[in-house]
């Protein structure tokens, strides 16, 4: 059933005689009404009676024609859940009622509602916004909007501002306990926590509630959520702003219950309530929300001694249940007759104060009653499950004597992104950033390690005299940068934390110091060398990273002795060279073979014939001997120079660069053998080392570089170590230290960087994060670690370079198989040639040629020879005479006469 609410500014109290006729001959269906009528604490058990007497009568001035009539029976429950079940009896025994509108409060609900549930009569409460009651029991219906739905817009103003931690203060009773779990899980989706919860009994002193603000007052956060009714919330306020907790800074939201009753407040709340933010439904405007306005306005003008309230979104809900009831009513009339009131009414004769009749009227009026929907004046009435339909809320600003509207959420809302102007506590305009130190004029107090080794990147010096600290480095530029880039002044200074007794024993580490900074008694941070580890994420909280992590090896270099009188044979292995001189040896005995038959004659002496066949390509002789010489000797000159151009090479190379002979080239290498590993001393790294599989006796810690030098230079086998690991900002500055010395062998672990540790949440970690990102990425960080770490071409030799290797016979085995195959193809087509017979002309056209280099050979001498040879001249060649058939060519070469 969808219906509107009619014109209401035309129906008033005029027709009430045409009503009260037509009610005598109506089915009546009686209502009670159980709310705390006369309660100086809360108005609205006031302003929910006179608005279902203004729902009655303008109901049936709207529907004359309807044949059932709802009677009310207000009872007033004073307050107390005793009076309240008291009058729920009176009214299930004694009345007989079909209905029950109310109790007002949600602990009253907790118990009138198994009455009604027993007696199966529905209990509808239109002020009882505790989420807890929900569902109960059947026959409770709720007509108002359950706490549980302004949670989200309350966390959506806590995310807007980005505030971290939120302190809630509520009144230990079922109204103020029920809201609770919803919103903790709110604040939690919008990464908001809840450092304390300030749970105030309804009866609480003035002194109490002074005790619990100076408590908060001595924390650090400064936003706060309060959930309570009007009586206990309004003393709140005005003990708040005597103790100075309604000024500049502070961040005060309070919930739909003392919002929507604001208007009722005294001048004296209103003013201690300046730039409170508030939660309340949403009430879309109406011309029939108009009328009613104005007829509350004119009620007033002619009551002057009645309570001034004002409009209230109870009121409202209060209206639209009765108009609901009304509804309902009509639709189970038609099937009961006049006297069915009386019908099922138990015996007189009770024998149990708690002893009442079992409606048959209530179970159809309660399923009349869940299925009504229609346009009423706080909106769309539509129950869901027993509840009010979620709407929308809007955020209010206490401004004056009025709630200025400056924003809206609705259940599509994601965030709440916007908001009108803000006048916060204080007449600040600027957004509080939800957090401040307890006491004025606090400074942090960061810790910063002193140590004895290890102060490349921090030093701290304190003067005995003057007990004063002086820190440099390159954290403390970082540190300085980051605070000066934050949004707010955040004042700082620098307490040491020693980690070497006067006696020279240790005093801590940097667990040690983290768990310090988590306690908050001397320290409220720390920087250093703190790698951010799970264990201490445990206990405290960690910006983001502003230096890179990783923990890594390094080992010392062991050169070659330079001065090896066999170095020379080290760029080959011993392979190649056997191979190579066998290759040289056969090449020379073929290409002697080969030449043995060019020579002028084969009585010359071995060491003649070899010498000479170094120079065979230049000689004439026989063609194909010559050319199979020249196809040898070319084939092994061009093998011969890239094996020479290999040779020295490999050989340059192990005279300039140093290698790294036998020793350990991964940290798996340094587990299996059992090498002593150091690192550096009140660090993680002892634990993380074992967790990589290292044995704990064999690690050393050391203090200094210094020692961690001495340490690898005396190695395992002199009480020294074989590696030293550390975090990588470390390892580079000795790498720089000492070039050459040390390589840093794989793998390198990857870890988190370094960052500043705070204490469990610290408000001020989101901006200090945001702030080093900042600096990041406009290069001020970047430039400050170029300032201050060492540079990378100083960080000595990368084990991830091999040292050079020895050149192998696989290198060369291509081409000494081709060097050898075409020398063996060369001598084995010269014997071929050798074996096979000649034929006469082959023989002739031999000896001529012989005879023509044999002539020409003498010719030489003689012209190197004048005074004993006689002179040839070219021009002297007398003829070439050719025989008749070809087959022989002469040759005459006739001396000049002189």
């Amino acid at each position: 059933m969808i219906l509107r609410v009619g014109n209401l500014a035309t129906v008033g109290h005029g027709g009430n005689l045409n009503i009260e006729s037509f009610a005598a001959r109506s089915i009546h269906f009686h209502v009670g009404v159980i709310l705390d009528l006369n309660s100086t604490a809360s108005p609205v058990g006031r302003i929910g009676m006179r608005s279902l007497k203004m729902a009655l009568d303008d109901f049936y001035s709207f529907h004359r024609d309807y044949k059932t009539r709802l009677v009310l029976h207000p009872v007033d429950s004073k307050g107390s859940v005793v009076d309240a079940a008291a009058a729920a009896l009176h009214l299930l025994q004694d009345v007989k009622v079909d209905a029950i509108i109310g109790p007002q409060k949600s602990a009253q609900v907790n118990f009138v509602m198994e009455l009604g549930d027993k007696a199966h009569v529905p209990i509808i409460s239109f002020s009882a916004t505790s989420p807890s009651l929900a569902r109960q029991t059947p026959y409770f219906v709720q007509t108002a909007q359950s706490d549980a739905n302004q949670v989200q817009a309350i966390a959506s103003i806590i995310k807007a501002f980005s505030w971290t931690q939120v302190v809630l203060i509520y009144e230990d009773t079922e109204f103020g306990n029920g809201i609770i779990p919803y919103l903790s899980n709110a604040l939690q989706d919008v990464n908001a926590r809840v450092p304390y919860r300030s749970v105030l009994p309804i009866s609480a002193t003035d002194e109490l509630i002074s005790n619990e603000l100076y408590k908060m007052m001595t924390m650090q956060t400064r936003v706060f959520v309060v959930h309570m009714t009007q009586f206990l919330g309004t003393r709140v306020f005005l003990k708040a702003r005597e103790l100075g907790m309604m000024t500049e800074g502070y961040v005060w939201i309070i919930t739909s219950e003392m919002t929507d009753q604001f208007s009722s407040f005294s001048s004296d709340v209103a003013e201690a309530m300046q730039g409170v933010l508030g939660a309340r439904p949403l009430i879309p405007k109406s011309n029939e929300l108009d009328s009613f306005a104005s007829r509350l306005r004119m009620i007033r003008q002619e009551n002057p001694d009645m309570n001034q309230d004002e409009m209230s979104v109870f009121g409202l809900w209060a209206y639209d249940t009765l108009w609901a009831l009304g509804l309902a009513a009509e639709r189970v009339g038609s099937s009961r007759s006049s006297s069915s009131t009386t019908e099922n009414e138990t015996s007189a004769n009770f024998t149990s104060p708690f002893t009442y009749r079992v409606s048959e009227t209530g179970p159809e009026l309660l399923k009349a009653f869940l299925g009504t929907r229609f346009s009423g004046l706080s909106g769309e009435f539509n129950l869901v499950e027993g509840q009010l339909k979620h709407t929308s809320f809007e955020i209010v600003n206490v401004v004056g004597s009025i709630e200025r509207p400056v924003g809206t959420w609705t259940p599509l809302s994601t965030s709440m992104a916007t908001f009108r102007s803000i006048i916060w506590p204080g007449d600040s305009i600027k957004p509080p950033r939800g957090w401040e130190f307890p006491i004025k004029g606090k400074q942090l107090r960061i810790a910063v390690p002193e140590k004895l080794g290890f102060n490349d990147f921090l030093q701290v010096k304190t003067d005995n005299r003057t007990d004063e600290t002086t820190v440099s480095g390159y954290y403390k530029e970082v540190f300085d940068s980051v605070m000066h880039a934050l949004p707010y002044a955040l004042p700082y200074k620098f307490v040491p934390y020693s980690f070497i007794k006067p006696d020279g024993s240790r005093n801590g580490s940097y667990n040690d110091l983290v768990f310090q900074v988590s306690l908050q008694k001397d320290y409220d941070g720390a920087l250093g060398d703190i790698t951010i580890t799970s264990d201490r994420s445990g206990f405290a909280d960690f910006t983001m990273p502003f230096a890179e992590g990783g923990v890594a090896c390094i080992v010392p270099i062991k050169y070659e002795d330079e001065n090896d009188v066999l170095i020379f044979l080290h760029p080959l292995t011993i392979q190649l060279w056997i191979t190579t001189a066998i290759l040289y040896i056969s090449t020379a005995m073929v290409t002697w073979i080969l030449a043995k038959r060019v020579m002028q004659s084969s009585r010359e002496s071995l060491s003649q014939n070899v010498g000479m066949s170094c120079l065979l390509p230049f000689f004439p002789g026989e063609r194909i001997e010559v050319i199979l010489i020249c196809l040898i000797l070319v084939t092994w000159a061009f093998v011969a120079n890239l094996l020479s151009s290999t040779y020295t090479a490999s050989l340059s190379s192990r005279l300039t660069i140093a290698n790294l002979l036998g020793s350990v080239t991964n940290v798996e290498q340094l587990i299996a053998n059992g090498d002593y590993v150091g690192y550096q001393d009140g660090s993680f790294l002892e634990n993380y080392l074992i967790k990589l599989g290292f044995d704990q006796a064999k690690l050393k810690n050391y203090t200094s570089a210094d020692g961690c030098k001495q340490g690898l230079s005396l190695g395992s086998k002199n009480n020294g170590i074989s590696a030293y690991c550390d975090v990588l900002p470390h390892i580079k500055v000795i790498l720089s230290q000492a070039c050459g010395k040390y390589v840093m062998i794989k793998p390198v672990y990857r870890t988190d960087g370094f960052a500043f540790a705070f204490p469990k949440a610290f408000p001020a970690v989101a901006a200090i994060s945001r702030a080093i990102i900042q600096l990041t990425e406009n290069g001020t960080i970047p430039n400050l670690e170029q300032q201050y770490l060492p540079k990378p071409e100083c960080v000595g030799p990368d084990s991830s370079s091999p040292p050079p290797a020895r050149v192998s016979l696989r290198s060369f085995s291509v081409l000494f198989a081709i060097t050898g195959f075409v020398t063996l193809t060369c001598l084995i087509v010269s014997l071929a040639l050798h074996l096979h017979k000649k034929t006469p002309l082959d023989q002739r056209i031999a000896d001529l040629g012989t005879n023509a280099c044999s002539r020409i050979r003498h010719y030489v001498k003689r012209d190197h020879r004048p005074s004993s040879t006689p002179e040839m001249e070219i021009g002297q060649v007398e003829e070439i005479r050719s025989s008749s058939n070809g087959d022989v060519v002469e040759i005459e070469v006739i001396p000049s006469d002189h």
